[in-house]
């Protein structure tokens, strides 16, 4: 893996960031909201080889630490995608599985998120952090899943041109 191609990542999510917030938490969903980056953040992550998981993980949730309206400790993201992009490279041939229908890839991108966001909550109560109420916590949890299940498909194939475009010559083989 190239710094360019860690660049180029990175400035991606960086994009993907300024339109979640700009864009996508301006709309008012019917139910609770949507996250366009951890969606997204999780497709790159499904389709990346084992060491460029667990990085992009990383990077990724370390911009999530940035957003202006989080209100959890510094790097608290950061582990969590870490350690999601982590369980996709251990499981790298189950997940390539998937990796081939469009259905399954969806579905599978929707529990990964409900995943990720669980363990954000775990351990937030590990750290000592208020939450908020279960039952309020797992209906976001849930509506984020629903969310991400109908709508990743739209930006599904950008996500993918964008991978593509970003492997070099040298990550091809």
């Amino acid at each position: 893996m190239s710094r360019i191609r860690i660049f180029n990542t990175t400035l991606f999510f960086l994009l993907l960031l300024f339109i979640q917030e700009t864009v996508i938490n301006r709309i008012n969903f019917p139910w609770h909201s949507f996250s366009i980056y951890l969606s997204a953040l999780l497709v790159l992550l499904a389709f990346e080889d084992r060491t460029s998981a667990v990085v992009f993980g990383f990077i990724g949730g370390l911009i999530m630490d940035l957003t202006p309206g989080s209100a959890t400790p510094f790097g608290q993201w950061a582990l969590v995608m870490t350690l999601i992009g982590y369980l996709f490279a251990l499981n790298r041939e189950s997940i390539g599985d998937f990796t081939e229908r469009p259905l399954a890839v969806i579905s599978f991108i929707s529990v990964a998120a409900a995943i990720s966001m669980l363990t954000f909550l775990f351990i937030g109560l590990l750290l000592g952090q208020e939450n908020g109420g279960v039952s309020h916590n797992l209906s976001v949890i849930l509506a984020n899943s629903i969310w991400s299940f109908f709508i990743t498909p739209v930006f599904l194939p950008l996500i993918i041109r964008f991978r593509k475009y970003s492997l070099s010559n040298r990550d091809l083989i």
